[in-house]
Parts: C-alpha cells; structure tokens; sequence
C-alpha cells in the first residue's frame, strides 16, 4: 500500500474520532482535517491518476457538506448559522 493511501486511511480514522466528540470540540480537529483534505487529495490523484482523485474528492464533499456549505454561505455575505448542541 502506497504511503498516500495509509495517510489518507490515517485521516479517515481521525475524521471518525472528530465526528464522536461534542460539537464544540469538533472546530479545532475539523478545521485541521478540512485544511489538510486538499493536500491529501492532491497527493493521491498524483499517485493514482484522476479516478482514485474523484472518487476521494466526492467522500470529502460528502463528508464536509455542512462545513463547506457554512463557509460558502459567509463569503458570500449570506447569514450562516452554525450548528447547536441541544
């Protein structure tokens, strides 16, 4: 297995145990997942060419829908609410 794969099956593991802490202490790790992604991605889709790259991209969309769409939304100067805990 390429070195690419294993820090990609490493962030996918640290993806897993930022999703099960409160939300309020999800913003440090997930900020910190959410800037290395394109690294990552970038580096597998050139060691893997452009199939393995979009098929990591569209799990990454997936998996950061809410967060990409909150920061979209603020750049845009629309109102963006960020989620609560209950």
């Amino acid at each position: 297995m390429s070195a690419s794969l294993i820090a990609a099956c490493l962030w996918v593991l640290a993806a897993t145990a930022t999703a099960l802490l409160p939300m309020r202490r999800q913003y440090a790790p997930g900020i910190t997942l959410l800037v290395a992604a394109p690294l990552l991605l970038g580096w597998i889709g050139w060691q893997h060419g452009g199939l393995v790259f979009a098929l990591a991209l569209l799990a990454f969309l997936s998996m950061f829908r809410n967060p990409l769409i909150y920061l979209a939304r603020r750049l845009a100067g629309q109102p963006a609410h960020r989620p609560e805990e209950p």
